[in-house]
């Protein structure tokens, strides 16, 4: 009597379930290095508006040294911030649009959730002293493990949610939601973990946690320097001053307000990732094997 078939989906061991160490194919040849999974891969379709974004995003944090003293927008510096705020909003979403059309299943939508609900309760933890914010960390290994395209998606609705949950809604959140975006999908981009792992991925990790820290802050303080009232003091955003004289002020008031809280966020960051990461990590990548986001799910045919 023979058993019939299985009628259970087949997962072939290929790019996404690679053969174990030292496997050889029937020609001899051995297997193939695996490839890290991705829950989102980047289109050209997505890949074009997150490049637009991207770059609205930069002018929108530049501007104050890019418009010369006597164009139009230096002459409206309280009213620009506000139309860029509007602007980034528009293509946030026009972004994750366009990623979700891409490829993104269900499970990649359900992981996406957990991910963003856990980055939106661990960030007011701990962020009113110091700049102690957990959430950064986690950012950094999601967006390590999933990479680039889940990471903005990602990285860009953990900031909404939690400016919902704290009431930290304003002008500045979609400049936020950009940071944390371009913050989450670098860890992305970083060298593939089939080529790094163990201490060295852990460091790399950590320095770009801390590096990337820093930079967040800095970007942000480009986002709300020019609503600084300028009769305030000789730090503030002035549209009449030459890019050098800027530039000086610019320097001057990240020193004054906000490098302690920038090093702090970052010191919490390479803690976290040194403590925590390895453990984190593995269960990302676990639950990501299992998730199989870009295996194709094949049947055998019925009996007779």
């Amino acid at each position: 009597m023979r058993t019939p078939p299985d009628h259970r989906p087949a997962v072939v061991a290929g790019r996404d379930h690679p053969a174990p160490a030292g496997h050889r194919s029937p020609a001899g040849r051995p297997a193939p290095a695996p490839r890290a999974l991705r829950a989102v891969r980047l289109g050209p379709r997505s890949l074009a508006a997150l490049v637009l974004v991207s770059a609205v995003g930069a002018v929108a944090f530049l501007w104050p040294f890019l418009a010369p003293p006597t164009s139009q927008l230096s002459a409206h510096a309280q009213d620009a911030p506000w139309l860029f705020a509007g602007l980034l909003v528009l293509l946030v979403a026009v972004v994750a649009a366009t990623i979700s059309e891409s490829d993104l299943g269900p499970k990649a939508v359900a992981m996406l959730g957990v991910l963003a609900a856990t980055g939106a309760a661990l960030r007011p933890v701990g962020a009113g002293t110091a700049g102690i914010e957990p959430m950064f960390f986690l950012m950094v290994l999601s967006g390590r493990v999933l990479g680039p395209g889940f990471g903005f998606a990602l990285g860009s609705i953990t900031m909404f949610a939690s400016a919902l949950l704290t009431g930290g809604v304003g002008p500045w959140l979609p400049f936020q939601m950009l940071s944390m975006g371009w913050f989450t999908m670098g860890a992305g981009c970083l060298p593939a973990p089939v080529r790094l792992r163990g201490r060295a991925e852990l460091l790399l990790l950590a320095l770009y946690g801390f590096l990337a820290a820093l930079a967040y802050g800095t970007v942000m303080n480009l986002a709300g320097w020019p609503f600084l009232d300028r009769s305030a003091s000789g730090i503030s955003f002035d549209p009449h001053a030459e890019v050098p004289a800027n530039l000086a002020r610019f320097v001057a008031y990240c020193l004054a307000t906000s490098l302690g809280w920038d090093l702090g966020r970052a010191v919490c960051t390479v803690v976290l990732t040194l403590a925590l990461g390895p453990a984190v990590l593995r269960a990302l990548r676990r639950a990501t094997r299992r998730a199989a986001f870009e295996t194709a799910v094949t049947f055998d045919a019925p009996p007779g």
